[in-house]
């Protein structure tokens, strides 16, 4: 492996203090870098980084040397919350909406997760990973250098099993760090519909051993909503996933005030996710607590729904990530750019804000903030350099043209 040498870096952006993990609150307004910087990349990792005028006179002839040419180098963007695992797409759902349809009038009409869940079932594993790893190579081309995928358009337990295997094969096959979260109580399937005590025991019993056994995910996820699994049922499935060893990571407060959040604060989840209708209990419950706020612009803005109080969960001193939640229904774009500027136009955040939350923060929520997310010495060289920019600030402001000239993955240029 050649090792890289990157010169005449305008800013060198995200260089947070040895061992920062995660920021809170005000933290996340501080993005630390370095004017007219140079960084090497050694073995995948970076070796070191200074301003040009400290440049080593003497390096190695091996090294490869890459011009930024004053363009702006920062950290890949983390992505903790996609489902980009699914059979087919749905754009009859999209001019549905456009007709007026709202998000439970589809689900109503047979569309929604129960759509996704009929199309992967009869998908086969090998269609399922082509088109899961066209979508993941698309996201590491803009940006993305981590990322978390769910299971949950199964529904059964041979589909749920078949979805995660797919994540594995995708873990093995591409060079960017990757977590499984297990999402069978995305939906209840039709069969169950009148009988959600009866697949809620299927989970528990069957699918949550078979899972462990086979060491298929990291996290147990839920969707906590009305409608769907109740505080009461995510309770119940959050203590039977610790068992196994499988940390929680829900969906929470998407369509209403759920109480999602404090269930997944009670079980020490790693982040709550969505958040579109948080109320003053919710931000209690999680500043008092460790628990990330996951929040996913992009998909208030697909299906016209109310944006998340970024501001209000900073404001009280609350660690936040955004993410794409890429997925065929509600968020048919992995973009994390566009996440990026939605959290600035849409969410108030600060461009230092957006940028922290979808790097350092976004790792953090998934547990991988000591390897991606900064620019530090011994993390993984993964990077992308902009086309020389006037600012920090036009990277979000200038959302519908990507900035990103080169992607750099395990120290290498992809």
């Amino acid at each position: 492996m050649s090792d890289l040498l990157i010169t005449n870096i305008r800013s060198l952006v995200g260089l947070h203090p040895e061992n920062t993990l995660l920021l809170r609150g005000s933290q996340m307004q501080k993005l630390p870098g370095i004017e007219n910087a140079w960084l090497l990349c050694e073995g995948g990792k970076i070796k070191d980084f200074g301003s040009m005028d400290q440049l080593p006179d003497h390096l190695p002839n091996y090294i490869v040397t890459h011009d930024a040419n004053g363009g702006f180098v920062f950290p890949s963007w983390c992505d903790s919350h996609t489902h980009i695992v699914f059979a087919a797409s749905r754009e009859e759902e999209f001019v549905m909406k456009i007709d007026g349809k709202s998000y439970e009038d589809i689900a109503a009409a047979g569309g929604g997760i129960l759509n996704s869940a009929r199309k992967l079932q009869v998908a086969t594993a090998d269609d399922l990973y082509d088109s899961a790893a066209q979508r993941l190579t698309d996201m590491t081309r803009q940006g993305t250098g981590a990322v978390e995928i769910k299971s949950g358009y199964g529904l059964s337990t041979d589909s749920e099993l078949k979805m995660l295997k797919v994540i594995r094969r995708l873990k093995e096959n591409f060079s960017i760090p990757i977590k499984a979260s297990f999402l069978a109580a995305h939906a209840y399937p039709p069969e169950y519909k009148n009988n959600h005590e009866g697949y809620i025991k299927l989970i528990i019993e069957e699918m949550l051993p078979r899972i462990a056994d086979e060491g298929l995910a990291d996290y147990m996820d839920t969707f906590c909503e009305h409608g769907f699994f109740s505080v009461d049922d995510t309770d119940r499935l959050l203590q039977a996933a610790a068992k196994y060893g499988l940390k929680p990571k829900i969906h929470a407060n998407q369509l209403s005030v759920s109480g999602g959040v404090q269930v997944g604060v009670k079980h020490q989840a790693i982040s709550v996710d969505h958040l579109e209708a948080t109320d003053d209990a919710a931000i209690e419950s999680l500043a008092a607590s460790n628990t990330i706020a996951t929040l996913l612009p992009s998909c208030s803005f697909y299906i016209n729904i109310p944006f998340a109080n970024a501001r209000g969960l900073i404001n009280a001193n609350i660690p936040v990530a955004v993410a794409t939640d890429y997925n065929p229904g509600s968020t048919p774009s992995g973009n994390m750019n566009l996440v990026v500027s939605l959290a600035c136009i849409k969410l108030r955040m600060r461009p230092e804000e957006a940028i922290n939350a979808a790097t350092i923060n976004g790792a953090a929520a998934m547990e991988l903030s000591a390897e991606v997310g900064s620019i530090a010495k011994g993390k993984k060289a993964n990077l992308f350099i902009t086309r020389p920019m006037s600012s920090l600030a036009f990277l979000p402001y200038s959302f519908g043209q990507s900035q990103i000239e080169t992607i750099v993955l395990n120290g290498k240029i992809s």
